[in-house]
């Protein structure tokens, strides 16, 4: 099976993926408008999609260690969960909101799921921009790599914005929000061993 996927893996070009995310959110959008809400339909849907691409994306080093080889798609499935997530906000702040200052400013500071929603927005966003050969030459692979640290938290606060969106907590959110815990605790007892390994 991990041969398999392997194998598959090396056929299809990263560019796929983008060519994927775009059609996604083109039949999101679609769908969207053919229900009584299309604003909170589309809100919903564009962040619960962008946090499932967030989270495959930090699925693939774990994958790696079990011999399974995606890395390729890795900064694919990044910028694209970060363009579902844009949408998300964009919808939000647009197509709800109508572009309210005031009413968007009162909820960035009194709603604490929304606080903490936009700060993982915010903390996508130099990770997008510097997602590129040439920013990886001008920073230094080392601060390269210490600056897309931020996908973590990112993440991890995007499950919990998630989570806290619901009156009612649910086994949906939960299992994102566990996964990402999960995932995250993986890489740093990985960090763990191969630090005793080196001292």
């Amino acid at each position: 099976m991990r041969d398999l996927v392997n194998k598959t893996a090396r056929r299809v070009p990263a560019w796929a993926i983008y060519v994927a995310g775009f059609a996604l959110a083109a039949w999101t959008i679609y769908v969207a408008l053919a229900t009584p809400d299309p604003a909170k339909v589309l809100e919903r849907d564009l962040g619960t999609l962008g946090l499932q691409i967030l989270i495959a994306t930090l699925c693939i080093t774990p994958l790696r260690w079990g011999g399974i080889n995606l890395l390729k798609f890795r900064r694919a499935l990044g910028l694209m969960g970060a363009m579902f997530i844009t949408l998300h906000f964009l919808t939000w702040s647009v197509l709800d909101l109508g572009l309210r200052w005031s009413v968007i400013l009162t909820d960035l500071s009194k709603r604490p799921y929304i606080i903490i929603g936009f700060v993982a927005f915010l903390a996508l966003i130099p990770l997008a921009l510097t997602s590129n050969n040439a920013s990886i030459k001008k920073l230094g692979a080392l601060r390269w790599k210490r600056l897309h640290w931020l996908a973590y938290p990112a993440t991890l606060l995007g499950a919990l914005h998630f989570v806290m969106i619901g009156k009612v907590y649910t086994v949906e959110s939960a299992l994102y929000f566990a996964a990402v815990a999960a995932l995250l605790a993986a890489r740093w007892v990985k960090s763990r061993e191969r630090a005793r390994v080196a001292a």
